[in-house]
This record gives C-alpha cells, structure tokens and sequence, in this order.
C-alpha cells in the first residue's frame, strides 16, 4: 500500500474519477497518459472503448481510479443502446466526472447532448477537460475555454475547473491529476501500490489486438470488429528462462465481405495485425508469446442480444 501522510494538512484522498465525452475526444489517450501505461484501447475510429477500463493513478497524497467509458451517442444498434446505459451507470457511481471536448472541433450536438444528461447528476462534481490542445493555436483555445463556460451557464452546470491539455504533448496532464484527486473523498488506497488496472488480462490482450486490426481499415469496419480470446496456456516443455505462452483469439465481424478486409491479400494485413498486437502483449505481460489468430463471421452480432453475450458485451 502507498504510505499515507498523517499531516491532517493533507489527508490522503481516494475514490473514482470517469472521463465521459463523445466518441474520440481523447478519453482513452488522456488515461493512458495518466497511468503512464497502456490500460485503454486508442484508435483514431470513434467508439473504440468498449469495456470500463480503471486506470490506477499513485500518487503520495492520493490514489485516483480512473474509469473510462465509451463515447455517449445518439445509439443505432442494441450494442450501441447496451453501451449509453454503461456509460450513465458509471456516471452515477463515480466521486468526480471529467467531460472531455477537443480543442480543434467545435461544440456540436454531440456535446450539447451529454452536457444536458450531465446536467441532470447535481451532485457529483464535473470537471470540463480540453483537450488536444496541441493541434490548436492560443487564440482557437481561448475561443473553446469561453464556449464550454457558456454552455455550462446554460445549462446549469458549474463546472468545478475548466483545464486544457494535451496528452500527446503530455501538456498539464499532471494538473489534471491533481485537480482531479482535489476533489475526490478523504480515505483509503483503494488498490495496492503498484497496480495499474483491474482489467483482466484476458480482456486487455483482446483490447490490444483489436486495436492492432482497427488500424487502417474502412470505415465501416471499427464498429463491426470484436476480438474474443478463447484460451491463454503457457507452452509445455520450455526452459525456465525461455518461457512462451500461447494465445488463441478469434477476431470476429458482422458479414462473410468483411472477411477479406481483415485479412488482406494473401494474409498480409492479418500477419501485420498479428506482429503489432503480439509486441503490445508481449510488453503488457512481460513473456514472448506466440499469437494464433482466426477471422470469424457472427452474423449482425451488434443487434443479436445471444451474440452480443457470446461477445462478453
């Protein structure tokens, strides 16, 4: 465990923090920064996060969770309808919401439609996080701080800061920290010191190979693509100090046309997808691996409540 101070200056402070923001506003970038891991999928896809990923921040005065959710939409499929509800249940459980909303695009919609569900929750604390402030010059970045303060005056919000960063540039990502850890509840580490996530490694690995073959494909893919790790064994009879372990996942999509997408010509966009996963796994999990995978097709899986649960979704 993190040593706590006992100076009652400074009480150690724990709880849970979620970013929440439309589909690639920088959420997953802006936790991974935090962390200083890789805990969460990033793509430049939209809706890429699809599992509640906690990132673990240490620090010597508190220990923030960070829960990353999937962007809130306007929902077209069961799948998409299942991941708003997860994204409100994780609102209504968290001490601090960071609400997200990149410096380089200005406040539509899809903004203005979150910023009224996140009006409705009184009391948890909200913190309006601008980012991607490195593809903005000073003068687009003042225009977005004075939006989202008027939007929030609308509204009704009183957004307890409002901080622009960059993650990339790795710009006051600490300041977000501890503005946000300002806010949580006094008390306990949570987790032991150390840890990085509560994910399952099986649902990591997965994460980290669909990300792998999201990379570079159509657009109509991201949404169609779900990776399913069936098994993770150690290989029998290797030496001690050359450990292997094998890893057989199915990467499945919606239509029999879509098979030739991921694969590619002759293989090659499978085996690309295959090498790039195999070097982020094999950096999570610290051991060589050997990486077996297969495309399946699951027929419209994305409105199949039974497929959708075959899917862990």
């Amino acid at each position: 465990m993190s040593d706590t101070p006992s100076s009652p200056a400074a009480p150690y402070r724990s709880g849970f923090a979620c970013f929440v923001g439309r589909p690639n506003a920088g959420k997953s970038t802006l936790t991974n920064a935090l962390v200083g891991t890789k805990v969460a999928i990033t793509s430049d896809r939209p809706q890429t996060t699809r599992h509640t990923v906690r990132g673990i921040v240490h620090r010597p005065d508190a220990q923030l969770v960070l829960v990353d959710t999937p962007g809130l939409h306007k929902p077209r499929t069961l799948l998409g309808e299942r991941l708003n509800d997860l994204v409100r249940s994780t609102w209504a459980e968290v001490d601090v919401i960071g609400f997200c909303l990149p410096a380089d695009q200005k406040l539509g919609p899809g903004d203005k439609f979150i910023a009224k569900e996140l009006a409705e929750i009184k009391k948890t604390p909200k913190v309006a996080i601008v980012t991607k402030t490195d593809l903005v010059d000073s003068k687009r970045l003042a225009e977005q701080l004075i939006a989202i303060s008027q939007l929030g005056a609308e509204l009704g919000i009183e957004w307890a800061e409002i901080i622009p960063v960059s993650a990339v540039a790795d710009k006051q990502v600490g300041l977000v920290a501890e503005l946000l850890t300002k806010l949580l509840p006094k008390g306990q580490p949570l987790y032991p010191d150390g840890d990085l996530t509560d994910e399952p490694e099986q649902i990591m690995v997965a994460e980290l190979i669909r990300e792998a073959a999201l990379e570079g494909v159509r657009d109509e893919l991201p949404h169609s693509l779900a990776v399913v790790v069936e098994e993770m064994i150690p290989r029998e009879d290797r030496p001690a100090d050359r450990p292997l372990l094998d890893i057989h996942a199915n990467v499945y999509i919606e239509r029999q046309s879509q098979k030739a997408i991921v694969i590619g010509a002759k293989g090659a966009r499978l085996k690309h997808v295959g090498t790039t996963a195999r070097k982020h796994i094999e950096a999570l999990l610290g051991t060589p691996v050997y990486l077996d995978l297969h495309v399946k097709v699951a027929k419209d899986w994305q409105r199949d409540p039974k497929q959708l649960r075959k899917l862990g979704f």
